[in-house]
């Protein structure tokens, strides 16, 4: 009988979609990736498991533009826990126009490093 247990994850790192399994012994150390077939699959694998992160993608509200709200997303992942938090914030954001795709209209929500970038120009 062993103390391994063993996860399982879809990668997303690439089209392939594989199927992988983490494997940790009792001291939650992970001891073995398998099912990638490619180095992203296995980079996946051990992030996931260990600290899951995820891009934000949402829209804002902007004044003074044609359109009532502003495509934004994330610079980054962010900690797949902080992911309610990030969109709550979002929520009351509003930003004036105009404004130009990539422009950082928030920077750093909510301690993650990530910075809330527009994803289109709005004049």
């Amino acid at each position: 009988m062993t103390d391994d247990r063993i996860s399982h994850y879809l990668c997303i790192g690439c089209p392939l979609g594989c199927r992988l399994e983490v494997e940790e012994d009792a001291r939650d150390t992970i001891v073995e990736v398998r099912g990638w077939s490619c180095k992203k699959g296995e980079r996946y694998g051990r992030q996931e498991h260990t600290d899951p992160r995820r891009m934000v993608t949402t829209t804002v509200g902007i004044e003074g533009a044609a359109l009532a709200r502003l495509p934004v997303k994330t610079s980054q992942p962010v900690p797949k826990g902080q992911v309610t938090e990030v969109c709550r914030l979002l929520r009351t954001l509003k930003v004036s126009a105009p404004v130009r795709m990539g422009d950082v209209v928030l920077a750093d929500i909510a301690g993650s490093g990530a910075d809330v970038v527009a994803t289109r120009d709005l004049s």
